[in-house]
């Protein structure tokens, strides 16, 4: 994917004395009294930030924070606590800017930060007015904000179609530099986990990987409409019978290839949905009527952790049981571990998947972690995310 990188444009002298507007992703969780309880957002920004202040640029940040009513701004969607941790963080200044769309002033050396965009009337829509106003503040916009890039929004596409310069900051970069290696020239086999109660959310994907991927792995309710596809009886297990044709289509899709959807041969049940239940381990064909499948079983964990450890890529979206309760996180364990232990590069996504990254303790072993949420899994779908097909288009002219 061919787009400008703020940080080429740092080594290469051009941003000195210039004003930079940087979409950042500041949207963080805050308690009942507005202090921030989770700041990986605010760091991850910070790279960027830092060097279009070394770079000697006038620096402008701007993020969304929670659904605001657009022209409406309350105490709660403020970017106040934001300003005051970036201050910490840069060790310097970092004022907040209200009702900033008609000019701003700060000069090379100095940062400030925009209040809360989604505020702005027609930014959800991508108001053309709206964006041209804001081009108008810059003379390089940099899109640094890989959780936004599926939205069509005056800060992440409008903005960049009139910018002088519209380029994408080095976290934005890293993910386009993770998905490309991951999808769009992978070493193989390329191996893909989808996980989730439901395969309505994620047939699309799960359509779109078919086509590409070696081994295609279910897990969760998912894995369970695959089971009955199969043939296999599932209990009372979450799932989707509806769904069962298109389940085999995927599983025809992928034979067709040589390639393989692996199904499993035993499971972990309980009879109810408890962290305290008890587990029982089962072969597939024997669950019982009255039987909750809540993790895949230990003979199906160390046939995929095989599969995972000889993969030259892998594709991670979702934990293959219910992993929050100790007794069904053994599936989940064992499929980690095997991605973390693999040679090959890993890129994972994904609420669930980030947290089981944490549970696991396996960060620095996956390749790259995105933090993208909706983006990462519209790439998987194949789709075009709008804030790249912009930047690309800028940088081709």
């Amino acid at each position: 994917m061919n787009v400008i990188r703020f940080s080429d444009l740092c080594a290469q002298g051009k941003v000195q004395g210039q004003r930079v507007f940087i979409r950042a992703d500041l949207n963080v969780p805050q308690d009942d009294q507005g202090h921030i309880t989770e700041d990986t957002r605010i760091r991850a920004s910070l790279p960027c930030i830092r060097e279009a202040l070394t770079a000697g640029a006038a620096v402008m940040v701007t993020s969304h924070l929670g659904r605001p009513t657009e022209g409406t701004l309350r105490p709660e969607d403020s970017l106040q606590p934001v300003a005051q941790r970036l201050s910490e963080l840069l060790g310097q200044p970092v004022s907040l800017v209200r009702d900033w769309v008609q000019g701003v002033q700060v000069a090379p050396g100095q940062v400030v930060l925009l209040e809360n965009c989604r505020v702005n009337p027609g930014e959800k829509k991508n108001q053309e007015a709206l964006s041209r106003q804001m081009a108008s503040l810059c003379d390089i916009y940099v899109n640094d904000a890989f959780g936004t890039a599926h939205r069509a929004e005056a800060t992440t596409y409008g903005i960049a179609q009139f910018a002088p310069i519209a380029c994408a900051g080095p976290l934005l970069a890293a993910e386009i530099d993770a998905i490309t290696r991951a999808l769009a020239a992978p070493r193989r086999p390329l191996a893909a986990i989808v996980a989730g109660s439901k395969v309505s959310t994620k047939l699309t994907i799960l359509e779109s990987l078919a086509s590409k991927v070696d081994q295609l792995i279910v897990g969760g309710g998912i894995a369970n409409t695959f089971l009955l596809a199969a043939g296999m009886p599932i209990g009372k297990s979450l799932a989707e019978p509806d769904l069962v044709d298109q389940a085999r289509a995927v599983i025809q899709a992928m034979k067709a290839r040589g390639a393989e959807v692996p199904i499993p041969t035993d499971v972990v049940v309980a009879k109810t949905f408890a962290a305290d239940a008890p587990a029982t381990i089962k072969a597939a064909q024997d669950v019982a009527e009255d039987d909750l499948i809540l993790d895949i079983g230990p003979e199906t964990a160390q046939r995929l952790a095989t599969q995972l450890r000889a993969a030259g890529t892998i594709v991670w979206n979702g934990p293959v049981g219910v992993f929050e309760f100790d007794a069904f996180a053994k599936g989940t364990e064992v499929v980690a571990r095997a991605i973390a232990e693999s040679d090959g590069f890993s890129i994972a996504g994904g609420g669930d998947t980030l947290a089981a990254i944490a549970r696991f303790g396996i960060e620095s072993k996956i390749g790259y972690i995105s933090t993208g949420g909706g983006a990462f899994l519209e790439v998987l779908e194949g789709k075009t995310l709008p804030a790249l097909e912009i930047l690309t288009k800028r940088a081709t002219g």
